[in-house]
């Protein structure tokens, strides 16, 4: 596993082509609308394996506030936020008690999918502060959860429903730059619910890296 968090300019069009990434979710991605994610839904359970091999599910967590966060550590986007600003806000919020679930969905052979030493190493070589790294090679829950870019975001509150959802940032950009003064939906989400105050932004249109889904991988084949 290699690791280049860089300071970049902007993303060049080479590394988002090999990114094949859409700066918002594609048109055919399942749905992540405002007035879906905006009704109190209730967050899927889930059992995922973690990095350290084992068996973490979601309804484990059930009276804490949960954050998913979907990540690929080659996508651009995603080193973005890992120059910093991602691990302090995970540091933040577990500090506070809350659970920090990351989740890879890259399936098995593609962009961002880790196992074996590399996925026990992602904490350490990454300084990052997540409760678990969940492996997601079917993909199946992040369908579940219509996730659809990495970074993608899900906030679930103690009762087990979704109080935010999709992109971190009011930024969808790769460019480290526009990290300053951006808006961190996710530590505003945190920030209302810790206070009492309904969530003021429940809805953020993702952007980033496609997720690399195993069934779309099956449904190119046939098609070829």
């Amino acid at each position: 596993m290699k690791i280049r968090i860089l300071a970049m300019a902007a993303a060049s069009a080479l590394v988002l082509a090999a990114c094949n990434q859409p700066s918002e979710a594609p048109a055919d991605a399942p749905e992540t609308t405002e007035t879906a994610e905006a009704d109190d839904q209730m967050a899927p359970d889930f059992t995922l394996v973690s990095a350290e091999g084992e068996q973490v599910s979601l309804s484990d967590f059930r009276g804490r506030v949960v954050v998913l966060e979907w990540t690929n550590e080659d996508c651009p986007y995603v080193r973005k936020h890992y120059t910093g600003p991602m691990q302090a806000l995970q540091q933040e919020a577990t500090q506070d008690g809350v659970v920090w679930l990351t989740i890879i969905s890259s399936a098995p052979g593609t962009q961002g999918y880790v196992e074996g030493e590399d996925a026990r190493g992602w904490r350490a070589e990454y300084d990052a502060s997540f409760t678990h790294l969940l492996a997601d090679p079917t993909g199946e829950t992040g369908r579940a959860y219509g996730a659809v870019t990495t970074p993608d975001m899900r906030v679930i509150d103690e009762e087990g429903r979704i109080i935010f959802t999709g992109g971190i940032d009011d930024r969808p950009s790769a460019d480290v730059a526009t990290l300053d003064g951006a808006t961190n939906y996710v530590r505003a989400a945190l920030g209302d619910h810790g206070a009492g105050r309904p969530v003021a932004t429940p809805f953020a249109q993702p952007y980033g890296c496609s997720i690399k889904y195993a069934d779309e991988l099956e449904e190119g084949a046939e098609a070829a």
